[in-house]
């Protein structure tokens, strides 16, 4: 009998994040979704999900990932600052506005 196919979340991590700095965001999405799934608290994964989409233009995709971190961490400046520009390529502007006043506030490049 064979044992179920476990992946190693670690692994898999630093493995699409080595297709992100490879610029192959689909890829690195691709990997990226079962650990999210199997870790939905999981902060860095959550970002670097978040990265793949909106690096590869999945727009909404990149949103609810955001929106998802935003939730999980409401004081990541940088999440709030990423919310806010995929609102905005999405011609959302005044959704926009508040995540940039707190990034802003949050001290967030």
């Amino acid at each position: 009998m064979s044992q179920p196919f476990e992946i190693d979340l670690h692994s898999e991590f630093l493995r699409a994040d080595l297709f992100l700095a490879m610029g192959q965001p689909v890829e690195a999405a691709r990997i990226l979704e079962p650990v999210v799934e199997a870790e939905p608290a999981n902060q860095a994964a959550l970002e670097a999900l978040a990265r793949a989409y909106y690096g590869s233009a999945q727009l909404a995709r990149a949103e609810g990932a955001l929106a998802r971190l935003v939730q999980l961490a409401p004081a990541n400046g940088w999440a709030r600052r990423a919310l806010a520009r995929t609102l905005e390529r999405q011609s959302r502007h005044a959704e926009a506005v508040p995540h940039h006043r707190m990034a802003d506030a949050l001290g967030a490049q």
